[in-house]
């Protein structure tokens, strides 16, 4: 069963959070930010990952620690669900339209954190959302997922289709990358022996 609950408790945020990387696209998100809570949504449905979101964090200051230590607990449950990484591709990519935009992503699961950032969102926010924030979420990703991401943006004029875009973008690209091949059931998918 690859799935993972993680907890993760600071001065700022309190967060409970569940994944299972074989899902349907089942979610559940409450983060106190409804801008996030559709970005979630829209990522669990595209990636087919059932997810479960509960966040109470100091959103009357801003929504940056909400948005960043979601991103990171989202990326330790990634972690943690994919344990050795036996079998599974490692690799995904997918350019994905969404009305005008069009945004390229394309996962590593190397055990190496890496994010090339990419996207140019032409305002600063989106309804009460920071859209600055959206880097702030990958990164937080990548460090403890320990992969390399890239999301680049191809065209675009609308913050929030670029942003939609991209969730959903990295969403298919990350359940490519974590699928299991049968064939190499019982394989680290790399030369080292270990990711």
């Amino acid at each position: 069963m690859r799935q993972a609950e993680i907890k993760r408790k600071t001065a700022e945020t309190d967060i409970a959070l569940t994944i299972d990387l074989d899902g349907v696209g089942k979610s559940r998100i409450d983060t106190g930010c409804g801008f996030l809570d559709h970005m979630l949504t829209l990522f669990a449905a595209h990636g087919r990952f059932d997810l479960a979101v509960k966040c109470v964090g100091d959103t009357n200051v801003d929504y940056h620690h909400t948005t960043e230590d979601i991103g990171i607990a989202l990326g330790e449950a990634f972690a943690l669900a994919l344990g050795e990484k036996r079998g599974i591709l490692r690799y995904g990519d997918r350019i994905l339209a969404m009305d005008e935009a069009v945004i390229l992503s394309s996962v590593d699961f190397s055990g190496r954190a890496y994010l090339g950032y990419f996207l140019q969102i032409p305002t600063e926010k989106v309804g009460d959302f920071d859209t600055e924030l959206v880097e702030e979420f990958w990164y937080g990703f990548v460090r403890k997922a320990a992969c390399a991401l890239h999301i680049r943006q191809l065209s675009g004029r609308n913050s929030h289709h670029i942003i939609e875009g991209a969730f959903k973008s990295v969403a298919r690209s990350l359940k490519e990358a974590v699928t299991v091949d049968l064939r190499f059931a019982g394989e680290i998918p790399s030369t080292k022996g270990v990711l």
